[in-house]
């Protein structure tokens, strides 16, 4: 037999009848939008060159990029002293990029993604501004976890309506307790669980927040925050329309979804190669 096409079938969300009862399938709809790589607007070349101390500074953090593998210490250089023109040719080539952190409490730190991932804007209190070559500012391992629990007290009872709460918070003590530095993560899926509010009540109060929040903006939004239990992270991704899609705890050093990956700094390297060809 010859196969022959069939036409005008239509196919997707609210294209087939509903069922006997009158209940339909509930789609949650997909991410609309994503951040990806834009060219820089930069100056003439002219322009650029009268800049030369902060040409100089691009090809340094160039070589830091080249140099650099995922583990090690980062890079570090500070601003302060950079002159404005030159800050300002800096800032237009490195651009603003999608994943920023912000470290509160005593020392209050802020540090910025540029659009070159791996390469980070930190700044801090009295005009401390500094750039770093590294998968994550080294804040967010210096201090997402001091002074952090290293377990939960479970000897109270959980009050009415908990579920799962009481199971999932024994399996994250029993975690951290033998996490060690470089093992693979231990990810608790919540979306995949039965939660009741007063699941999510609990869990928040147990667990708390700690001083280190981390938001990135791809594929939707990320918002991934250290709580108060060591090495445990609270991990929540959104869709487009702001809809909770996963929502995760994690015991690792830092999430996988905020890191620079080796790929991502070699292609870093590759673009602000780019750069400074059209700006020389």
């Amino acid at each position: 037999m010859t196969p022959f096409p069939i036409f005008g079938l239509p196919v997707g969300p609210g294209s087939q009848p509903a069922e006997s009862d009158g209940t339909e399938l509930d789609y949650l709809p997909m991410p609309q939008g994503m951040a990806t790589y834009r060219a820089p607007l930069l100056p003439e070349t002219e322009e650029a060159l009268a800049r030369p101390a902060g040409l100089d500074l691009l090809a340094r953090i160039l070589d830091a990029l080249r140099a650099y593998r995922v583990g090690d210490a980062p890079w570090e250089l500070d601003l302060v002293e950079l002159a404005a023109p030159d800050l300002d040719l800096v800032d237009q080539a490195l651009g603003e990029g999608e994943v920023s952190v912000r470290l509160a409490g005593t020392q209050e730190l802020r540090a910025q993604e540029t659009r070159l991932a791996g390469v980070w804007r930190v700044r801090g209190a009295r005009g401390r501004d500094r750039i770093e070559v590294s998968d994550i500012p080294r804040m967010v391992r210096a201090a997402a976890f001091t002074g952090a629990a290293t377990q939960l007290d479970l000897s109270s009872p959980p009050p009415a309506g908990i579920m799962n709460a009481r199971s999932v918070l024994a399996e994250l003590n029993a975690q951290v307790s033998r996490w060690t530095q470089g093992d693979a993560p231990h990810i608790v899926n919540l979306t995949l669980l039965p939660q009741s509010p007063e699941d999510l009540a609990y869990l928040n109060e147990r667990l708390g927040s700690g001083p280190v929040t981390i938001l990135s903006r791809g594929y939707g939004n990320c918002r991934i925050d250290s709580t108060s239990l060591s090495s445990c992270w609270w991990v929540r991704h959104f869709n487009a329309d702001e809809r909770l899609i996963l929502n995760t705890l994690e015991v690792v050093d830092v999430p996988a979804a905020a890191l620079a990956a080796q790929e991502d700094i070699e292609d870093s390297a590759g673009r602000l190669h780019e750069i400074l060809d059209a700006l020389r």
